[in-house]
């Protein structure tokens, strides 16, 4: 880690679609999800309120890869903890393009899934539904 910076990423959101699994050259699974922020707001000189949505892609290895596509599906609410990754592409016409992840080191499962914001606390269950990214691929590994 540099001294004074900082590179720390944390959602709370809802999964738009199930998780995509992929495996890289070296059989390390890849999964990638997109969480969804909302933001309510209400603009100046208007009585309703607006919402405005966020789309995250989000990209997790190994073992938290797996527990992933296995356990979260479209719709749940997750806690996510990482970090900010760019990686430089280039498309089929040879163009450089561009593309910032969140490489995920912690996901959380909340609530039920359905919507309803009922948090699932330690007392309720025996092992906690949280998963800590223990392996990283290196960027030629990546199958994207």
């Amino acid at each position: 880690m540099h001294k004074n910076s900082m590179n720390k990423v944390i959602l709370v959101g809802y999964l738009g679609q199930d998780p995509e699994l992929k495996s890289t050259a070296n059989n390390l699974h890849v999964v990638n999800i997109s969480v969804a922020t909302n933001e309510t707001f209400k603009k100046k000189n208007e009585s309703e309120y607006s919402d405005k949505t966020e789309w995250h892609r989000c990209v997790a290895f190994g073992k938290t890869a797996d527990y992933i596509s296995n356990y979260i599906t479209k719709g749940r609410l997750v806690y996510v903890d990482g970090k900010l990754q760019t990686r430089k592409w280039q498309d089929k016409d040879g163009n450089d393009r561009y593309s910032t992840d969140i490489m995920i080191e912690t996901i959380t499962m909340l609530g039920r899934g359905d919507g309803s914001n009922q948090n699932i606390s330690k007392q309720n269950v025996s092992k906690p539904n949280t998963v800590t990214n223990d392996s990283q691929a290196d960027d030629d590994d990546l199958p994207f």
